[in-house]
């Protein structure tokens, strides 16, 4: 029966080539697309999925609130690693270990020293870091390894790397040098690295107690005022121990050692529980080298596979139904000698199997391709060979099944409703079918040009903001500016100010500035700030940014009243934005000049007041995503000035003064740090970096904006085809009686085209709603213009016309003496 199955569907597929090419195709874009983002979707569900009792296993995280403004923390406040193992019930483990990076420096005997340059993932931990997490052992124990001070434990991939000719045994013993505070330490322990995905990718596991030989990290251990990301403190719950009553616990014990001061009236630190499954998917509190998924994002990858699965199959189910009455006699016949409706519908559902099988084999065969195509787009790790992924292989044939019966099941069912009496008496349309079919086709080519439709109008929108955010005047110039990134501990301002001057000297360079972040990024610098006026106090986080008197100069930004920075502001003196002197009640910038500051205390103990000396214009101190916040610039050029702004003048027409600049640049900085790396950037593209995530959903959407179009239009090229072969003989009748050409275009066109018009009446709301929604991620946003929708739907309806109409004239032209006598 099976052999009879296939060789009627291949003599079927061979018959109606066109058709079969139109379901192959369409069904093979749908396939691939699905295979894609389930490799992602998978990839990014699967992390920290293996660890013992994950369900109960919880990172403790900080949320502040200053001003009404809540500040989001992935840490903790490094005491409370140890106050939750004694003052904290319903624990059953705790694990306290802080982050930190450093260049290593591997000692090889006489031979030369091996360094590596800043090595991201090392942690501080101890016993109960391995004792929460799932490891395996392979060299040395987890009861002695980390049990003393400078002792470290590596992964297997990292000890490999350190001293790729040894083997694990012989790696015990090794000396290893951290040289950003020049930890030495012996490794004791090698442990395997995870074979499945996962946040914890740490590779140097430093033994805790040797936090107490490094004085900046050893201060931080008893402060129970300072949080910070890198203090990371994880605990397991009891069974059946409620995750609220514990996070009640801990903010009691928060409040018992750091209670609130009177000062800080308004302002809150709350400790919460978040989910080992949640850290991957929340940025709020990321704290780790991997990159975190956003699961607004993995769903809309999910929606949009399915559509276009749903394109493919649309197309499938209304050319076959639109090709029923072609196989109205097969199905008599069949029926006549003998054939159940149960078998019918068997040789058609394996029919479309076949048809499947045949588009997942290409689907697969493009699924690398596609890989290729979205690498920045695609989460690095994922692989597409099948071999290696039983879960691939499963997904794989249980998609097959799901398209072939959610393809073939209507119309194996239609099909196989025929009467043979009516079927052989050339009555097969005489049933309500027709009526039924013709209607069901209609809806499902509206759905298709509704989803189509929908995914134009959003990729437009999306495009439009991007180039809006990025041609955006954000209060400053951001071109032709290179940034330097000075060494992170380099306290010497000598070098610093050698640097400079090597910069001005340069011919190139148009102003050089020494300071800190550049105006608009991705790092918050803030403290708490105080403002008194005898009636009223003002108390707000204010984000900072350090430079020096050619700061502003170089990024033009205006000054609206005072005067500039000088080096002497140092300790005194500070330029505030706008947004901060409306904030304390000025009407005018000038009405801010003098005013002093409560800015904390400094390293020493002592009080810090700052006075306002001038007043700059709002710049976007960081992306579009973000409003304009109270800021402040002040010069700081031992701890603040960590990169150096350079102003190059216009190039040349065809020169390369800009890379003999740099070029310059990586000299002078290898004749001051031979051992650190040159790095440089500039601004402009580090704004365009801000809008990565927008400009990767734009990519994906015109892509699948791109498929879906050609989906649909394959769907409709075939009902037009359909349509014109099931009207033959009376387009010859009309053109026999006069009928123009293009009547007989627009008469066959007709009925296609406002298929397309309904479903951009119906799509357009919808699609208003969605893109209002996307939109509040911006707290600066381009309007959804009147012509995103206008150009959708005129667009759409432009390539269906010449889709249908190709078609249409080609039947229209056809001699009616030829189509006249055909039977």
């Amino acid at each position: 029966m099976f052999k009879t199955y296939l060789k009627t569907a291949l003599r079927h597929f061979s018959k109606h080539k066109l058709f079969t090419l139109i379901n192959i195709s369409g069904l093979s874009v749908g396939l691939a697309a699905a295979l894609v983002i389930y490799l992602i979707v998978h990839f990014s569900f699967t992390f920290d999925k293996f660890h013992t009792d994950g369900n109960r296993i919880y990172r403790i995280v900080t949320d502040f609130t200053f001003s009404g403004e809540v500040n989001n923390n992935g840490g903790v406040t490094a005491p409370m690693g140890e106050a939750v193992k004694t003052e904290v019930s319903g624990l059953q483990q705790s694990a306290y270990f802080m982050t930190w990076s450093s260049d290593v420096v591997i000692e090889n005997g006489s031979k030369a020293a091996a360094t590596f340059k800043q090595q991201l993932d090392i942690a501080f931990a101890d016993q109960r870091y391995f004792n929460m997490f799932n490891y395996q052992w392979l060299a040395g124990s987890v009861k002695t390894a980390l049990s003393g001070p400078n002792q470290v434990v590596l992964t297997q991939a990292q000890a490999q790397k350190y001293f790729p000719r040894l083997s694990l045994n012989q790696i015990i013993g090794q000396k290893i040098l951290y040289r950003d505070d020049t930890v030495s330490t012996v490794v004791t322990g090698v442990v395997r690295d995870f074979s499945q995905n996962s946040d914890l990718k740490f590779h140097d596991f430093i033994s805790y107690s040797t936090l107490n030989t490094i004085p900046d990290l050893k201060r931080r251990l008893t402060n129970w005022g300072g949080t910070g990301s890198n203090s990371q403190l994880y605990i397991k719950l009891m069974p059946g121990a409620l995750p609220e009553n514990v996070e009640g616990q801990i903010n009691s014990v928060l409040k018992l050692h750091h209670p609130p001061k009177p000062e800080d009236k308004g302002n809150t630190q709350i400790l919460r529980l978040q989910s080992l499954s949640n850290i991957h998917f929340n940025a709020k509190y990321a704290v780790y080298n991997t990159p975190t998924a956003n699961i607004t994002v993995l769903y809309g990858l999910m929606a949009i596979a399915a559509f276009l699965l749903l394109l493919g199959c649309i197309n499938y189910i209304n050319l076959t139904t639109a090709q029923a009455a072609q196989r109205a006699k097969e199905i008599g016949i069949r029926k006549t000698m003998g054939s159940t409706r149960r078998q019918l519908i068997g040789q058609y559902l394996s029919e479309t199997l076949l048809l499947t099988l045949i588009a997942v084999l290409i689907a697969m065969g493009i699924v690398p391709l596609i890989l290729k195509l979205f690498a920045d787009f695609v989460p690095e790790g994922i692989d597409a060979n099948i071999f290696h992924q039983p879960h691939l292989v499963i997904f794989i044939v249980l998609l097959a099944v799901a398209v072939s019966l959610l393809s073939g099941f209507y119309p194996a069912i239609i099909l196989s409703g025929y009467k043979p009496v009516s079927v052989l008496k050339n009555q097969a349309y005489n049933s309500t079918h027709k009526t039924r079919n013709s209607f069901l086709r209609k809806s499902l080519t509206v759905t298709q040009f509704v989803i189509a439709q929908f995914f134009i109008m959003a990729t437009l929108l999306v495009s439009k903001q991007i180039s809006f955010a990025l041609h955006k005047n954000m209060g400053f110039k951001k071109e032709a500016i290179l940034t330097i990134s000075l060494p992170w501990k380099e306290r010497n301002v000598g070098h610093k100010k050698l640097l400079v001057n090597q910069a001005k000297a340069m011919p190139q360079a148009a102003l050089v500035s020494l300071g800190g972040e550049v105006p608009s990024s991705n790092n918050w610098n803030s403290t708490d700030a105080t403002y008194r006026d005898g009636k009223k106090e003002i108390k707000l986080t204010l984000e900072y940014k350090n430079g020096d008197e050619n700061y502003i100069k170089l990024y033009h930004i205006p000054l609206l009243a005072g005067r500039n920075i000088a080096m002497s502001d140092s300790s005194s003196g500070m330029l505030v934005n706008e947004t901060y002197t409306r904030v304390l009640g000025f009407t005018k910038p000038q009405q801010a000049l003098g005013k002093a500051i409560d800015y904390g205390f400094d390293e020493k103990g002592k009080k810090v007041y700052k006075q306002i000396v001038g007043v700059t214009a709002d710049f976007y101190e960081h992306s579009l995503h973000t409003a304009i916040k109270p800021l402040a610039i002040f010069p700081d050029e031992k701890y603040g000035a960590t990169m150096l702004h350079l102003a190059l003048k216009p190039q040349t027409t065809g020169g390369n003064e800009w890379k003999q600049a740099i070029s310059q640049m990586e000299q002078n900085w290898k004749s001051l740090y031979p051992d650190e790396d040159f790095k440089y950037s500039f601004f402009d593209e580090q704004i365009a970096l801000y809008y990565q995530n927008e400009q990767h959903t734009s990519q994906l959407l015109e892509w699948a904006t791109g498929l879906s179009v050609f989906i649909s239009c394959l769907g409709l090229l075939g009902l037009a085809v359909y349509t014109a072969n099931q009207r033959t003989k009376e387009i010859g009748v009309r053109k026999v009686l006069g009928a123009t050409v293009t009547q007989i275009v627009t008469m066959l066109s007709a009925e296609l085209i406002s298929l397309v018009v309904l479903a951009f009446v119906l799509i357009s709301p919808v699609a208003w709603w969605a893109m209002h929604r996307w939109m509040q991620d911006f707290a600066v946003r381009t309007p959804i213009s009147w012509w995103i929708f206008a150009l959708s739907g005129g667009g759409m309806l432009l390539v269906s016309l010449l889709t249908v109409s190709l078609n249409s004239i080609k039947a229209a032209v056809t001699n009616p003496v030829k189509s006249l006598r055909s039977e």
